[in-house]
């Protein structure tokens, strides 16, 4: 929850920018309206509410009280009837007569100046309030759907019909946002269909997106896998500056926090910058990090940590390796050899690769996945600097083309900045919709 709250407000600027787009969208033609109850209905199940129960069993909870087990406590009025507790086995027509003897306080009807206050009937017009009550009635009467969408029905609001031009100007708000030629069709496929000529408001269209941008997230979003093998080698690949370094450092301290046993290899041994940082980070997680001396073999210096890591027993063992574009085939072929002399270790490893993306390249994270799975068979990828693109939809175009496992994004510098990938929120945060 905290991180879904730092994610929405730190991709305000892809959000913002959507919203900018679909408010003009609404606003050129649009009209202001009520919303079209089908649609609602629609929307409303969509939202999987789950905390509705039978009518019937909420009016008696209404009337009923409960206890701390669940269990519906007699009413409180029971006792007014002064029945003693052992003749509750009597038949209640034979109780009556047990009342009779009652009837001696009969002296009573002497203070007969209570039939004046009998004009009270008037002030029975207090009836009055029974249509409010009867006003509830209709609303269990309507049934689950007419409640479901009783309770989703929005405010008049401006709503433009939903035709071909409004979805042609949808596809270029999403193409702008990043989100790939082919997601945006499919996207906006998905909304036209059944709700072609409908009048769409822009909250609407921006639930519609946030449903069909979590459906094509969810097969992707998985966890950085686990294995029983020690050590479990993890290659950390992508370009100068997407944050490898960083993102190394903060999966490290995770690991280690989580009761795994962590070795971090600095084989980005040209830039001493890059181990300095490593070795800070190292030392905030209390996490070994093995050096070799400026501008040696990476290869090498990758070999001897895994002879370290089986010494030590660790559990992971995190290689970082130095920024390379994607076209440069030299250090693309450096690469590969690092991967050729890791794999003499263990014909398995590595078990885990990932690519660190900078989410600010937008369309240019496509072709380094392409050339990078190619080189490196790429596992799995982590998604940084979110917070500094107004392009967030990269990602839905990555998860449409390749369906890589997309095991974390980080939204900053700091340790909790990275997380586990959740569709559904990024899918809200991106569209700008609350929880």
């Amino acid at each position: 929850m905290a991180f879904f709250a730092k994610l929405k407000e730190r991709l305000f600027k892809s959000s913002s920018k959507l919203e900018e787009g679909l408010d003009a969208i609404v606003d050129d033609g649009g009209v202001i309206e009520e919303a079209d109850e089908e649609l609602v209905a629609d929307l409303a199940l969509d939202q999987v509410i789950r905390e509705d129960t039978d009518p019937q069993e909420t009016i008696s909870q209404d009337k009923t009280p409960k206890d701390a087990t669940g269990h519906q406590l007699e009413p409180l009025d029971v006792p007014a009837q002064d029945v003693d507790p052992i003749d509750t086995a009597v038949d209640p027509r034979q109780a009556e007569p047990l009342s009779e003897p009652e009837p001696e306080p009969e002296p009573e009807p002497e203070p007969e100046p209570e039939p004046e206050p009998e004009p009270e009937p008037e002030p029975r017009q207090p009836p009055q309030s029974q249509p409010a009550a009867q006003a509830s009635s209709p609303k269990e009467s309507k049934g689950f759907l007419g409640r479901l969408m009783g309770r989703v029905v929005r405010p008049a609001e401006k709503r433009r019909v939903l035709d071909d031009d409004m979805l042609e100007a949808l596809e270029e708000l999403l193409i702008a946002s990043d989100m790939g030629v082919d997601a945006a069709l499919r996207v906006t496929a998905n909304i036209a269909e059944g709700r072609f000529g409908k009048k769409l408001s822009t909250e609407e269209i921006k639930s519609l997106l946030s449903k069909e941008i979590t459906r094509i997230m969810e097969p992707v979003a998985k966890p950085m896998p686990l294995y029983a093998q020690k050590p479990q080698v993890v290659l950390v690949v992508g370009v100068n500056g997407s944050g490898k370094t960083t993102t190394i450092g903060k999966l490290a301290s995770q690991f280690k926090a989580a009761g795994k046993s962590v070795v971090i290899a600095a084989g980005d041994t040209f830039r001493a910058a890059a181990v300095e940082q490593l070795q800070i980070w190292g030392e905030r997680a209390g996490v070994p990090v093995l050096t070799a001396p400026e501008g040696s073999d990476p290869a090498s210096l990758a070999f001897d940590a895994i002879e370290k890591a089986r010494q030590d027993n660790a559990d992971l063992l995190m290689i970082d390796t130095a920024g390379r574009l994607q076209n440069r085939t030299d250090l693309m072929e450096e690469l590969a050899k690092i991967v050729r002399v890791i794999r003499k270790q263990d014909p398995n490893a590595p078990h885990n690769t990932l690519l660190v993306l900078d989410a600010t390249t937008g369309q240019n994270a496509l072709n380094q996945v392409e050339i990078f799975r190619n080189l490196a068979d790429v596992s799995g990828l982590v998604m940084t600097k979110l917070d500094g693109t107004a392009k967030g939809g990269v990602l839905v175009a990555l998860a449409d083309k390749f369906g890589l496992p997309i095991h974390a994004i980080g939204v900053g510098e700091q340790i909790d900045d990275l997380s586990p990938f959740d569709p559904e929120d990024y899918a809200k945060a991106l569209t700008g919709q609350g929880l």
